[in-house]
């Protein structure tokens, strides 16, 4: 097969360009950020040119990825199947060699690796809620944090609620799957769904942060979203900044459980909360509202629909829940044998 020359940068930019019909907009985001890392490695190595990538350099790029990033199993793993992805695309279009993907070896990750992820406990989210009901009350930053937590959804379903999803008399969100003006579900259609609020102090504080503190303003379609800044829509990344802010222990309880000093940490700057050991992205919220909601004994089939994910994932990923929390959630059924 003869070889098309191709930097690496104009290859990720094509490969993304071809996904556009067949992949959401969310996974095409993902993919950026993952091959993001291979041109950074092919910068720090002087790596030029797909045609000469071997199945010994793809080896070297994930040894790179071992070493110098700090990085977990699962990852990893999806970070190596992507990287495949896209070579296998590189190979297709004649720049790279027929069968280097095949090549790419991929750790095994283990069952207990899979589900050993981050969750936010019930007496966290507890915390950082009464913190905000007290000072930051009807804020959206309060919403933010209410709303993930009561009801468990992606930070995708909450970025693309309008104001008018909202339904105060019944109680009830609408998550709706709208692609066409770029707030798809990650589920599609089959996540759309009505979600019951019934924390009554969320609900009084939706109530609030619409009469008092949602920008009136309209996206680019021309919706009214819920969640506002002076611009338009509050854009996804900034609901991850927020969770990231708020989850910081010294910003809700004056504790750092880091030993750090707070007035030299590096994780109170404004654009470095991530830094905070203890900070966490919205999944990490997601995944403990679920381990919250089969605590209090909620139905696994009932969290599926409301958390609009199945029940086999829902067991393997999300149930964060202890050998002996599980036994005391059954204990109940048992009475009566």
């Amino acid at each position: 097969m003869q070889l098309e020359p191709l930097d690496p940068e104009e290859a990720v930019e094509q490969y993304l360009m071809s996904r556009q019909h067949d992949a959401s907009k969310q996974t095409i985001l993902n993919h950026r950020y993952r091959l993001k890392q291979f041109l950074q490695w092919c910068e720090e190595t002087g790596f030029e040119e797909m045609n000469d990538l071997t199945g010994r350099k793809a080896e070297r790029f994930k040894n790179w990825r071992i070493t110098e990033c700090d990085i977990n199993s699962m990852t990893l793993e999806n970070h190596l199947r992507t990287f495949r992805v896209f070579v296998r695309w590189c190979e297709a279009n004649e720049a790279v060699e027929s069968g280097v993907a095949d090549k790419i070896i991929i750790p095994k990750v283990t069952r207990s690796e899979k589900v050993r992820e981050e969750s936010v406990e019930h007496e966290r989210a507890e915390a950082i809620i009464d913190y905000l009901s007290r000072f930051e009350y009807a804020s959206v930053t309060h919403v933010i944090f209410h709303l993930l937590w009561h009801t468990g959804m992606r930070r995708g379903a909450l970025y693309g609620l309008d104001k008018d999803d909202w339904h105060p008399s019944e109680g009830y969100l609408s998550v709706q799957h709208r692609p066409e003006t770029d707030t798809p579900l990650k589920l599609g259609d089959d996540g759309e769904r009505n979600l019951t609020i019934a924390d009554d102090l969320l609900a009084e504080a939706l109530n609030d942060y619409i009469a008092h503190n949602r920008h009136d303003v309209t996206d680019d379609h021309g919706r009214k979203p819920l969640l506002t800044s002076s611009q338009g829509r509050l854009h996804a990344s900034t609901i991850q900044h927020q969770v990231y802010k708020l989850t910081r222990p010294c910003y809700y309880s004056d504790d750092c459980p880091h030993q750090r000093d707070v007035e030299d940490c590096e994780a109170t700057e404004f654009d470095r909360y991530a830094k905070c050991p203890s900070s966490v992205s919205p999944h990490p919220v997601r995944r403990g509202a679920i381990t919250a909601h089969l605590n209090r004994d909620v139905p696994k089939e009932i969290a599926s629909e409301r958390m609009s994910v199945s029940v086999d994932t829902l067991e393997e990923h999300y149930d964060a829940r202890s050998k002996e929390e599980k036994r005391r959630n059954r204990e109940q059924y048992l009475n009566s044998l």
